[in-house]
């Protein structure tokens, strides 16, 4: 086992290897990557509090040494966030199944290839070709997962869910207080369901897409960009829209309580134009 209690700037390359990776942090930035050759740790600011980061089995674990008994207490006491705040860069290889934590800041989670689960309690989360199983929960705060495969789970207390540029098996998105919105390569076989309480929710597919649609709000409007997908006006403020797109062999399901629903359709070319470009 190989431990340090680092408390200022310091870069590390971890000799063994690593299949597992986990990292609880305070407050500050967290960038963790998938890569080739040696895992490595940099640490570039660190305030009073050290960060103790262990090599053991096969796991790392990055974090600081005391966390807080009541961070959510005292956090809004402004002192606590400037004791713990850290910036920290991570490398490791690809396959690593990997839990990274966040009590306030922003996260960056890009390349990995296995099982990935990502807390943020007050911050950004930013998600970046990663496959295999995705979750990725925040309190407070927006969530962005872009070029994104595998299994993907996003959830928000308030904030704003985007995924682009992805064509993932299933997703599972939902936000109490904010809005969702997607834009999905052909999605064929793929399971995708998209639940608001209150906020709208934006769903861009291309024209030649293999969907079996299903859309429905409590109170809002619902506007669908194929002729395909339609319904009737409903009773009351309950709208539903359904249909089918192409083969019908993957399933799109959207459900807003308070806030609309618009289903748009992407030209084929978009694609064609940006394979085109050098």
């Amino acid at each position: 086992m190989a431990s340090w209690t680092v408390d200022s700037p310091l870069q590390l390359t971890l000799d063994g290897p690593v299949t597992r990776l986990d990292v609880h942090l305070i407050s500050g930035r967290l960038n963790v990557v998938g890569t080739d050759g040696p895992a490595r740790v940099d640490i570039t600011r660190i305030s009073r509090r050290p960060v103790l980061v262990e090599h053991r089995d096969g796991r790392l674990s990055v974090g600081h040494q005391r966390q807080p008994r009541w961070p959510g207490v005292l956090w809004w006491l402004g002192q606590l966030g400037r004791r713990f705040r850290a910036e920290v860069s991570i490398a490791v290889p690809a396959d690593v199944l990997a839990d990274l934590r966040l009590v306030d800041g922003s996260l960056v989670a890009s390349g990995l290839r296995r099982d990935t689960r990502v807390d943020v309690t007050s911050g950004q989360v930013t998600l970046m070709g990663l496959r295999g199983r995705t979750s990725a929960k925040v309190t407070s705060g927006p969530v962005e997962a872009l070029g994104v495969g595998g299994d993907l789970n996003l959830e928000t207390v308030s904030g704003e869910l985007i995924l682009a540029d992805s064509a993932p098996e299933r997703v599972r998105a939902h936000a109490v207080s904010g809005s969702i919105t997607c834009d999905l390569d052909n999605p064929r076989g793929s399971e995708i369901r998209l639940s608001a309480i209150s906020g709208s929710i934006t769903v861009r597919v291309r024209e030649d897409s293999d969907l079996a649609v299903h859309l429905h709000t409590t109170s809002g409007r619902i506007t669908s960009g194929f002729p395909q997908v339609s319904g009737g006006p409903g009773f009351g403020a309950v709208k539903d829209s359904h249909g089918v797109l192409g083969s019908g062999g993957g399933k799109l399901w959207a459900s807003a309580t308070s806030g609309s629903i618009a289903l748009l359709s992407r030209p084929v070319e978009d694609d064609d134009d940006l394979e085109e470009l050098p």
